[in-house]
């Protein structure tokens, strides 16, 4: 019989309240509190999408789905955990509390399809360094986008997508595959991130060859440091002009589920754009718990 493993489900975390966001915000910052504008813009951006992100529920569900499923697959039998990065249950409490139930062997995987050493690297790093104190071992799944279940997620959304888009403009239409902006300084340690962003744009073409596919970067943050680019809406204007595309979809793929990258980001600026030029908005569900997407994080957990 083996032994039970632990299943550490981990994700970036979100205010579970109004009253979180403040607390949550200053984690982002490494403890610098922001400022007020700061705080009420961020405000602002949780009202315009209802008050508060559905984020901390889908990953639950999400979470739940996947050692549901991996449980039917694999000979070994996993206990779930989530750790966030900005908010409770943090990745070191859960490690911890891993440790309380005296399981040994803790299998992770990030609810984020690209690698980056700054996203998904830095969480699988601390969910390490926090196990070693206990005496447990960890393995990480890296990435899941060349996953051909994760794949035809998403070519099925582009499917059902240009069947709102009369044939005769389907050639006027961009497909903008985008995920989250990170630091350019990323680039100068070979950080695969940019790199499996264009590959996964390279997969879904080879599988959907109708429109013309771009690559974009979305939510970066508030910072100094210049960031990679182009900016999904800077992206949008910029073909506009040059193309005169009349449909934009957007592919959010680097993120899993709806929240306020993608409902505010996407759906609100991304829009606004779209309206100013006269072109139509586009952008498919995205894959929360499919059982595609769920799958294509088994396929990668089993290999473990």
């Amino acid at each position: 019989m083996s032994e039970k493993k632990a299943l550490l489900v981990m994700a970036y975390g979100t205010p579970y309240k109004e009253s979180d966001i403040e607390p949550y915000y200053t984690h982002i910052r490494h403890g610098r509190k922001p400022s007020e504008e700061a705080l009420q813009d961020l405000k602002d951006r949780y009202e315009a999408i209802g008050g508060i992100s559905p984020l901390a529920d889908t990953t639950e569900r999400q979470a739940n789905a996947l050692v549901e499923v991996l449980n039917k697959q694999s000979d070994d039998e996993y206990e779930l955990f989530i750790g966030l990065k900005h908010i409770h249950p943090f990745i070191e409490d859960s490690v911890k509390e891993i440790s309380e139930r005296g399981i040994k062997e803790i299998h992770t995987v990030v609810l984020a399809p690209h690698y980056s050493n700054f996203s998904v690297g830095s969480y699988n790093k601390r969910a390490k360094e926090e196990a070693e104190k206990y005496g447990m071992t960890v393995k990480s799944v890296e990435s899941f986008y060349e996953q051909t279940p994760f794949i035809d997620f998403w070519v099925d959304a582009l499917e059902g997508t240009f069947k709102e888009i009369p044939e005769e403009e389907q050639s006027k239409t961009a497909i903008v595959v985008s995920a989250h902006s990170l630091p350019e300084k990323i680039k100068e340690h070979n950080d695969p991130y940019p790199d499996q962003l264009v590959e996964t744009k390279n997969l879904l073409k080879a599988r959907f060859n109708k429109g013309h596919y771009f690559v974009g970067w979305q939510s970066e943050g508030n910072t100094p440091d210049p960031w990679l680019g182009p900016d999904v809406q800077d992206l949008t204007r910029e073909l506009h002009k040059e193309h005169g595309f009349e449909h934009f979809v957007y592919l959010p793929l680097g993120f899993v589920c709806e929240h306020l990258e993608v409902l505010y980001d996407n759906d609100y600026e991304c829009k606004v754009v779209t309206d100013e030029i006269g072109a139509t908005y586009h952008r498919p569900t995205m894959p929360n718990t499919d059982e595609r997407f769920i799958q294509a994080m088994v396929n990668e957990l089993v290999k473990l």
